[in-house]
């Protein structure tokens, strides 16, 4: 019940960062490893994109149960026997 509530929540969070990446930019300043590594100028404004997406997806898994069973997969194997 909580990930319907906290989803949504997570996904606005999300659109905010992608649509405002200016505003993030300005009151937060740059990442130097951003500007570095993403491009020459506007890295920063891309990587704040780029984490707005990533927490846009996230919350979508988690919301439809995909998250859970992706960590299961992933993890699954390392935890063999637990709770048997």
């Amino acid at each position: 019940m909580l990930r319907y509530i906290l989803g949504p929540l997570g996904i606005l969070i999300g659109v905010i960062l992608v649509l405002k990446a200016e505003w993030f930019l300005k009151n937060f300043g740059r990442m130097e490893w951003a500007e570095k590594y993403l491009s020459t100028e506007g890295g920063t404004r891309l990587a704040y994109k780029l984490l707005g997406i990533l927490i846009i997806i996230i919350c979508f898994m988690i919301m439809t149960g995909f998250f859970q069973v992706l960590l299961l997969k992933i993890l699954g194997p390392l935890f063999r026997g637990v709770g048997e």
